[in-house]
């Protein structure tokens, strides 16, 4: 009895009904509910500048003055305190004050785009993560099902052996001890994949959650850029940098506001008052609101938004270095992970399934011990098995470097 087997393909084809990255990850960006929020939070802060900016209120008073009574107009025409009338008063914030304050909502609506433009990256980086590991555990699935049913040929055969005295009974019960393990290994890649489709289908939105095809044929790729290259683009264009740096803008704007307090608002008003047969009266005044109290409140406030500039600042350059170590960590694994997978699928798992058909072919004819066969057939399982661990982890460290620095990587 010849032990059958059959070596698959490292890459294979693209299953019925598969469903590509690229297409899901335009359905999450339409509707994942956490982009949604993101960008209504936005378009309502957008609406702040102008309201930041423009005056106060105006106020208009209604009044009259009698003598004589308290009711409306006695005495008007006889005596000079007696009117009926309207003012109007409008506050005035000292000059500079109101484009300040505009451009600090702006910055503030600026800010929260960044936010948003954060929230979609790391939406799609948290999709692709699962996307890939649910590749991982359907190709773990499909290979410890194909070497499963190499080993039970194998099992055969060594029950076979073992009939006539030729193979010891503990070659078969190592045997079965190794199905087993990889029943167990089943169980693990099943929940993986039943835990990664919930996680995708949470992401997209779905109203009827179900199960997600992705393709077996999913090639590495290349790093797509050099490391100088992401680093750049993360200065340049990573939205939790860009966030931190308009908020540090923003503090030196509320700075400068503090500053202005020191300076008083005024209030401008001005009025009409009736009195009959007598020349009608006219008010014009300006009220100033006088910092009387500076040492105590403009003082202690320019302070507070120097130490908030400060700490803005502090927070954009925290920003800074932690991204950058974030991108060097992530470029490293996948340069790695790049490596490793060339170096499985030229050089180990091919010389491992030349030592595993050359040891079944030992094993069938008796010149080679039932160990030896085993070691081989596990080295092969083993290798195949971390290759597409490299992938995955591959994958996922690009997905990461696209989220840090808003490139676009797609090996």
């Amino acid at each position: 009895m010849r032990i059958r087997y059959r070596f698959v393909a490292l890459l294979w084809a693209l299953p019925a009904g598969a469903q590509p990255l690229a297409s899901l990850v335009d359905e999450a960006l339409r509707n994942n509910r956490e982009i949604l929020a993101a960008q209504k939070k936005y378009e309502a802060a957008r609406q702040r500048p102008s309201q930041a900016g423009s005056l106060p209120d105006p106020t208009v008073s209604l009044g009259y003055t009698s003598n004589g009574g308290p009711w409306p107009i006695a005495g008007i025409g006889t005596a000079a305190t007696s009117n009926a009338g309207i003012s109007i008063s409008q506050e005035m914030p000292f000059p500079g004050k109101r484009k300040l304050r505009e451009e600090i909502a702006g910055k503030e609506a600026a800010a929260e785009f960044q936010n948003y433009l954060a929230v979609r990256l790391s939406v799609v980086e948290r999709l692709k993560q699962a996307y890939h590991e649910l590749h991982h555990a359907t190709v773990g699935i499909a290979f410890v099902g194909r070497y499963q049913e190499l080993l039970e040929n194998i099992i055969k055969i060594s029950e076979a052996r073992y009939s006539v005295g030729r193979a010891a009974q503990q070659d078969i019960f190592k045997a079965q001890t190794q199905l087993a393990i990889f029943q167990t290994q089943l169980l693990r890649y099943r929940q993986d994949k039943t835990s990664k489709e919930i996680e995708i289908n949470a992401l997209l939105n779905r109203a009827r959650p179900g199960p997600i095809e992705v393709p077996e044929d999913m090639p590495p790729g290349e790093i797509p850029t050099t490391l100088e290259q992401m680093l750049a683009s993360a200065r340049d264009r990573a939205p939790s940098i860009a966030r931190d740096r308009t908020m540090a803008q923003r503090s030196e704007l509320a700075a400068n506001l503090a500053r202005k307090d020191y300076y008083p608002d005024y209030t401008v008003s001005g009025g009409y008052f009736n009195q009959a047969s007598l020349p009608p009266m006219w008010q014009f005044r300006v009220d100033f609101k006088l910092p009387a109290y500076f040492w105590r409140k403009q003082r202690a406030e320019v302070n507070e938004s120097e130490f908030a500039g400060s700490e803005a600042r502090h927070n954009y350059e925290s920003t800074n270095v932690s991204l950058e170590a974030k991108v060097r960590e992530d470029y490293t694994v996948a340069e790695t992970s790049r490596k490793l997978i060339d170096l499985y699928e030229k050089s180990v798992i091919p010389e491992a399934r030349l030592a595993l058909e050359s040891s079944m072919a030992g094993y069938e004819t008796g010149s080679l011990d039932f160990l030896s066969l085993f070691s081989n057939f596990m080295n092969v399982v083993d290798y195949e098995l971390m290759y597409h661990e490299e992938v995955m982890r591959f994958h996922v460290a690009l997905a990461r470097l696209e989220e840090e620095t808003a490139m676009e990587m797609n090996p």
